[in-house]
């Protein structure tokens, strides 16, 4: 019933939209990409479909809700741009510096061509970076991520690269008392899983392989997110097994469902504790209502209230 949520919902379908069909980034749509994508398929369906949550394919509300929430809680100043600094504090700081930099330098963002602007993330910019973040286990999210700690832009990750990114994760780790995992440790576990053409160095190929499409993401997070990388090698296998087991098509839906219950009950209590603080002023009003009764009956004895 808000104005302004409806328009930034709208801005939210559209990027996903975006985001998933129009792949090189050009800021228009063709109808190749149309053909080739689910979106007609999405249309039809959020159609006949009375609940839009069900739509978890760029229309769900809740969806939007968490994406725009984040959104709203990293920009502290409510100027709908996000600084370097504000994006260091996404995840609880899970984010290091240096792929901070690198979002802002080199990552894909949507409608390019209408400004050059790198200084700060939009909130269209942002949508791209969280649906990436939140989900690498798709070909979208491997290329945008791939693109960041691709340095020299010469289409290969080598070691030289990934060692750069990883010496900052081990900082980190020691700074924070975790136990050291030596880069030669991590990368062989990676390769192992990952499985390249060749151990000189990795191409997006390598990533999107099928059976690896689960456990691509784990080497970057290796590389630039301290905490999901911890996750990662603190793993229960019981709670993997329920995740390949559960509802949720992607890693995505995942997070928003979790991440929207995290919000709605924060919201809860606020409105608990709005509700305490009401009371306790109508109890203090009602106190005070009764002193200033006394008083004036004491005053004047036979009047009547």
């Amino acid at each position: 019933n808000h104005a302004e949520f409806q328009e930034k919902y709208a801005v939210t379908v559209i990027t996903r939209i975006f985001y998933s069909v129009n792949r090189c980034h050009s800021g228009r749509i063709t109808s190749r990409q149309i053909r080739r994508s689910d979106l007609l398929e999405a249309f039809q369906l959020v159609d006949e479909e009375e609940d839009i949550n069900k739509v978890t394919r760029y229309f769900s509300y809740e969806h939007f809700y968490v994406l725009y929430c984040r959104f709203w809680e990293l920009d502290h100043d409510r100027d709908y741009k996000i600084t370097r600094e504000d994006l260091l504090k996404y995840g609880d700081h899970s984010l290091s510096h240096m792929i901070v930099d690198r979002i802002f330098d080199a990552a894909p963002r949507p409608f390019e061509n209408e400004r050059v602007d790198r200084e700060y993330l939009s909130y269209e910019d942002f949508i791209y970076f969280m649906l990436s973040e939140e989900d690498k286990a798709n070909e979208i999210s491997v290329r945008y991520w791939f693109t960041c700690v691709d340095v020299d832009g010469d289409g290969k990750l080598n070691n030289m690269e990934m060692r750069s990114f990883y010496a900052v994760q081990l900082h980190r780790m020691q700074c924070m008392g975790h136990e050291i995992v030596p880069f030669e440790d991590m990368l062989c576990q990676m390769m192992d899983m990952i499985k390249p053409k060749t151990t000189d160095h990795l191409i997006v190929e390598d990533f999107l392989q099928t059976e690896c499409a689960s456990v691509s993401g784990a080497l970057f997070d290796a590389l630039f997110n301290l905490n999901k990388y911890l996750m990662f090698e603190q793993r229960d296998p019981f709670v993997e097994r329920q995740k390949r087991e559960d509802e949720f098509e992607t890693d995505w839906d995942r997070f928003a469902c979790i991440d929207y219950n995290r919000l709605a009950m924060e919201e809860e209590v606020k409105e608990e504790e709005a509700m305490d603080i009401d009371w306790v002023s109508v109890d203090e009003d009602d106190e005070d209502n009764e002193e200033f009764h006394g008083a004036a009956l004491a005053n004047n004895p036979d009047e009547p209230y």
